[in-house]
């Protein structure tokens, strides 16, 4: 079923909808960031690279009316900082989904991630009635884990080449909040700074197995 995309705005942080007038200003910022964000990109194991911004937001937009996701624009004073998408919205017995994000590096320490995954996690819980998010990163991404650090998502596990990014299958960590651990929301509980230390917190044994890379045995 398709879902209505609010808007959002917390201090100098928005998210809203996207358009696809946003394009030409989403190709300048990520042609702009193509160095920042390019090792955390996405990509097709069985295509070439593309670079098809419109396109991308078509897909977004059909794949929303679907009921399956919610693509959002990320605004920072007013300025296209971003993209955050939730996808793989599931609702009955599972009521869950996953967020990933992106910012431009100019906006990058002004807490525009952590708010915006805040107000999206919060729109999910108590808008669309989902009872788990989760957010899945590579350990190598110091400025995402930073994010779940800050809003107190816990740790579940480490993913062996789960994600494809960048031109190979990647490991990721994996991050996740219920509902019912926080009956405030999430914006509210970090805003208040009640948002557990150590939540997210990656035990030495995965990050070191996250180091090492997975082969696969031969047949006897």
């Amino acid at each position: 079923m398709a879902t209505t995309i609010p808007t959002h705005t917390e201090g100098a942080v928005t998210i809203r909808p996207i358009r696809l007038r946003d394009t030409r200003s989403l190709e300048r910022e990520l042609v702009d960031n193509r160095g920042w964000l390019r090792k955390w990109e996405a990509t097709n194991p069985h295509g070439p690279l593309s670079f098809d911004v419109r396109g991308s937001i078509r897909s977004l937009q059909a794949n929303a009316r679907a009921g399956h996701g919610l693509p959002y624009v990320i605004e920072y004073n007013g300025e296209l900082a971003g993209q955050l998408n939730v996808s793989s919205i599931s609702y009955g017995s599972l009521s869950s989904a996953t967020i990933g994000y992106w910012v431009g590096e100019r906006f990058a320490g002004h807490n525009v991630t952590p708010t915006a995954v805040a107000m999206a996690t919060d729109h999910c819980f108590f808008g669309l009635g989902l009872h788990r998010m989760e957010i899945c990163i590579r350990p190598e991404n110091a400025p995402s884990l930073r994010v779940v650090e800050k809003l107190g998502f816990r740790y579940e596990g480490l993913r062996r080449r789960y994600i494809h990014i960048n031109g190979d299958w990647r490991d990721h960590f994996c991050f996740a909040l219920t509902v019912d651990e926080l009956p405030q929301g999430v914006l509210r509980r970090w805003l208040d700074g009640k948002a557990p230390i150590g939540n997210a917190e990656v035990p030495a044994v995965d990050r070191t197995r996250a180091m090492t890379p997975l082969t696969v045995s031969s047949r006897p």
